[in-house]
């Protein structure tokens, strides 16, 4: 469960959703910090600019009436000290950040009534209400933003998630091709941005690649279909010569050329999808015990029903047989003795205490003419081949392992 939340948090429609969200946070930030501080230096600005016009407009009332207009103080206590001793004549105004209740902060203007030692006349604006006003305005943005924020998201989710569907069609059909469905396609998208561009080109990629493997397994079947025949004259040639060891030894090299001929054929049939299986209920054991006795090597068969009873199973008997006798062969061939397979319900165990398989194998998967072994004289690489493609046809999955203690494992598990 965690597994897949995880995934889905992490994938791309989840980032390009997070990355405008957080976008708009950071433009939303900016904007009110901006806003905001523009504001509070507009207010600071108009209640300075207030305060010494209200100095002069007292000052004159003052100097005609002797009276002190409204707002206006002669020597106040909390006058700030930097307008204490302002210049004779000249009006100075300061900004004082006390806050006091609902008073400050203020800006304070100031001018001496008259001569050195006269009082000085002076006027304080309160930016309180102001002040006020402009946290009213940052919980107002806030709030806006908020919601702005709760109705953007989902849309910047959804529009991920049209971007994300698009890329994930073409991942699948990349993933289909991989496979080896060659007539995978991702068609025709719509837009015509950087997405259709790579769901066009995977497309050509998988024209390309289908082509070349079609080639590729037509000449493979073409070749194999012409030795076949000059093999087979090989074969009836040597029946003429006189016995001897070199008469076994052409019959041998003969007989080996024949296999890898009919093995080419065979896969060659695979490739093409020219095989169909003949499906029967047979029992498994048996059919293994067959496999393993015309391979002509020794091998330990167990069954691991504990009433002796054989399990049967639906299958192409035929097509079985082939896959574990190039099991058992390949472990003779490439592993060591004792080679043990084990029938357990519908899996087939074949076991050997070799070297086990190549960490290549492991990864890729058996690959054709690849032995995994420095020699090339023992065999051609196509018996795993075959077995994988015969057990794919029978819908059957095949797995190559080694084991703990040393060995090459191979399991085979029918389908129900």
């Amino acid at each position: 469960m965690f597994h897949r939340l995880w995934s889905a948090r992490a994938s791309l429609r989840w980032k390009i959703a997070a990355l405008a969200a957080a976008t708009a946070c950071l433009v939303v930030a900016a904007v009110g910090v901006l806003v905001h501080l523009w504001i509070e230096q507009d207010i600071r600005d108009r209640a300075e600019a207030r305060a010494f016009n209200s100095v002069y407009s007292a000052m004159e009332v003052y100097r005609s009436t002797g009276t002190l207009a409204d707002g206006a103080h002669l020597d106040p206590p909390d006058l700030p000290a930097a307008l204490r001793h302002p210049v004779d004549g000249d009006r100075h105004t300061a900004y004082d950040g006390h806050v006091d209740g609902n008073d400050g902060p203020s800006f304070w203007a100031a001018q001496r009534t008259a001569g050195p030692g006269s009082p000085v006349l002076a006027f304080q604006v309160n930016m309180n209400s102001e002040l006020y006003t402009l946290r009213q305005l940052d919980m107002t943005m806030t709030v806006a933003s908020l919601a702005a924020l709760a109705a953007a998201t989902p849309l910047a989710v959804y529009g991920a998630g049209l971007l994300a569907r698009r890329l994930r069609r073409v991942s699948e059909t990349a993933g289909r091709i991989s496979a080896g469905d060659l007539d995978a396609r991702t068609g025709p998208t719509k837009g015509h941005d950087e997405v259709a561009d790579i769901a066009a080109t995977v497309d050509l990629m998988a024209d390309s690649l289908g082509q070349r493997l079609r080639t590729e397994r037509r000449f493979t079947a073409d070749v194999a279909h012409e030795l076949r025949t000059p093999v087979g004259g090989l074969l009836a040639a040597v029946d003429l010569l006189p016995p001897g060891e070199t008469e076994d030894l052409l019959r041998a090299r003969v007989r080996d050329l024949r296999g890898l001929v009919e093995d080419l054929l065979e896969i060659s049939r695979l490739d093409a999808g020219a095989e169909q299986p003949v499906r029967a209920r047979v029992p498994l054991g048996a059919v293994v015990r067959e496999a393993v006795t015309r391979t002509g090597f020794d091998a330990e068969v167990t069954v691991g029903d504990a009433q002796g009873a054989d399990f049967t199973v639906e299958t192409d008997p035929r097509r079985l047989e082939r896959i574990v006798s190039n099991l058992v062969v390949n472990a003779h061939r490439h592993g060591d003795t004792p080679v043990q397979v084990t029938v357990e319900g519908r899996t087939v165990v074949v076991r050997d205490h070799g070297p086990g398989f190549p960490k290549d194998l492991l990864v890729h998967g058996p690959r054709r003419f690849q032995t995994g072994a420095t020699e090339r004289g023992s065999g051609h690489g196509l018996g795993l081949t075959i077995a994988l493609g015969q057990a794919r046809l029978l819908g059957a999955e095949l797995r190559f392992d080694n084991a703990p203690d040393g060995g090459a494992v191979a399991t085979l598990r029918l389908p129900d």
